[in-house]
């Protein structure tokens, strides 16, 4: 389903960080590649094996806040892992047309909001990194809600913590569970990133309006005076 924006509704755009605004890949490549590695190198494991110790907790806790806390896995796995992070920082980059995307936004006089499930350390990495954070006008990290976007406690703290009227916000994401939750907050215009790994094939978001990239929702036209 082919989105589109309308902005004669939107007061608000929200913006999720990976995936979204950031290429996926880092990510990807980061949790699938560098931490078992560095966890089998630490454990005198094959990459194999590590992976086989790892995976599990990945997937009994996915969509919780833990699955998104730094802190968490570098307790479970005895690694550094913003150290190891920022070892790899220079990976980290925006989505092809995101800045384009923003400049839009800026043309129509609206500052969008980060609005993601990134811990706050990984937060500070990749917007230093970027040069982004001057680009939003909230950053808004789950773990600061405590709780995770997939719940809809996330959505009303939001509200409560950063007013807005729903109706009119405008939020991207690449995460069908959370764009349904999302949509089930009353979030007026809800869209999803079909491709938000430049290293992967884009892959369908079914039940939801979607485009391949930020950019795709471009031009964003000027407001009428």
């Amino acid at each position: 389903m082919r989105a589109s924006v309308d902005w004669s509704r939107v007061d608000h755009v929200l913006l999720d960080m990976d995936g979204t605004v950031l290429d996926l890949a880092f990510d990807n490549y980061f949790w699938g590649e560098v931490v078992p590695q560095a966890y089998a190198d630490s454990r005198e494991l094959s990459f194999e094996q590590a992976a086989a110790v790892l995976d599990p907790h990945f997937e009994s806790l996915r969509g919780t806040l833990a699955w998104y806390s730094l802190s968490h896995w570098s307790r479970l796995t005895g690694l550094d892992l913003t150290a190891l992070k920022c070892q790899h920082r220079e990976r980290i980059a925006p989505v092809p047309g995101a800045e384009a995307f923003l400049d839009g936004l800026e043309r129509r006089g609206l500052r969008p909001w980060v609005v993601t499930n990134a811990d706050p350390a990984v937060l500070d990495i990749k917007l230093l990194h970027t040069g982004l954070a001057g680009r939003f006008e909230h950053i808004v990290s789950s773990h600061a809600l405590d709780a995770p976007k997939e719940d809809p406690a996330f959505w009303s703290r939001l509200r409560r913590d950063f007013p807005h009227d729903p109706a009119r916000a405008l939020f991207v994401d690449d995460s069908l569970p959370v764009l349904t939750a999302a949509s089930a907050a009353g979030i007026g215009q809800v869209i999803g990133i079909r491709w938000p790994d430049s290293r992967r094939p884009p892959r369908d978001i079914p039940g939801v309006p979607s485009v391949d990239r930020l950019g795709d929702l471009l031009p964003v036209p000027a407001r009428r005076a």
